[in-house]
């Protein structure tokens, strides 16, 4: 009976709960605001996906036309070039460029010396904060017909090479400029997980007699288990966005048909000829659902695997 009072006593209202953490509430509201404003609020377009849209009639007042444009996808070459685009090159980037960050996030970590940590973080952080047009302008500098390794090749009587209108090279300039920029940023927060685990079980595989490496095998990647799955879940759950920043600035029209993604051919049928807002909708809102169901189905098959789930 006791114990049933007590547990009775402890329960108390969800209002004076609230009540009770009222200033942490308040902090929330301003960002609550800007969620509503900026992000709900335009879900009303979504609506034009499903229209035939006019200016002069609005949204409401357009036509219903259904299904209409999420068909005219499946049957516009460009289109459907842009979805597969997006698919090898953001599988391309799972492969090449989600490993990397927690290999230079161990390499820093297993580094003798905290001035010697620090200079290499800031060394590998740094390109994160230039933008995509300064580093699209470096490329150019250095991979252009007159780029400084262009010049160089001339200089000792070869020819040159046409880098940024190779389509072969294309691709595989994308996952290199985008290690170089995002790898060090990426890498600190698996730093971080890192400098969580528990100093004593590195002692205790030590004891037994471990060597580094299988330090790191055992102890060390098994301990950040849980923020590699939860980086690997929002990674592919973003496997329909490929990175528009960097390849609009990079590309150029001979290499546009491995570079077109769904966002640069949004981006071209809305601004760059005559609009029909209502088939661009439908693109986008087609990316986003395809995105959704990636992410569920990487969260569950992580979470199968490894145990380890974002969100049950």
């Amino acid at each position: 009976m006791s114990k049933l009072k007590n547990s009775r006593i402890r329960k108390k209202p969800l209002g004076h709960e609230i009540w009770k953490a009222r200033y942490l509430y308040l902090l929330l509201i301003p960002f609550l605001i800007w969620l509503i404003v900026f992000c709900y609020g335009p879900m009303y377009g979504i609506l034009m996906a499903f229209k035939d849209y006019n200016a002069r009639l609005g949204i409401l007042g357009s036509e219903w036309v259904g299904l209409k444009h999420f068909q005219r996808i499946f049957i516009t070459p460009a289109a459907t070039r842009a979805i597969i685009n997006t698919f090898v090159i953001s599988v391309s980037r799972l492969i090449l460029e989600f490993p990397a960050p927690i290999i230079l996030a161990i390499l820093i970590t297993e580094m003798p010396g905290k001035k010697t940590k620090k200079i290499y973080q800031t060394v590998f952080t740094f390109p994160h904060f230039l933008s995509w047009i300064v580093v699209a302008a470096i490329l150019s500098n250095f991979l252009s017909n007159n780029g400084a390794i262009n010049v160089l090749l001339e200089s000792f009587g070869m020819e040159k090479m046409n880098f940024l209108g190779n389509k072969s090279l294309f691709r595989p300039l994308l996952y290199i400029t985008s290690n170089w920029k995002e790898m060090g940023w990426s890498a600190i927060i698996y730093m971080a997980a890192i400098a969580g685990i528990d100093p004593t079980l590195y002692e205790a595989a030590n004891i037994d007699g471990a060597s580094r490496l299988r330090q790191i095998w055992h102890v060390m990647l098994p301990g950040i288990k849980t923020t590699i799955a939860v980086m690997f879940i929002l990674a592919v759950g973003g496997v329909m966005n490929a990175g528009f920043d960097q390849i609009f600035n990079m590309r150029n029209p001979v290499v546009k048909d491995v570079a077109q993604i769904l966002d640069t051919y949004v981006y071209d049928i809305t601004f760059a000829a005559t609009p029909n807002y209502g088939f661009s909708t439908a693109v986008e809102l087609f990316k986003s659902v395809i995105n959704l169901i990636l992410l569920v189905a990487a969260n569950s098959i992580v979470g199968k695997l490894s145990g380890e789930k974002m969100f049950h």
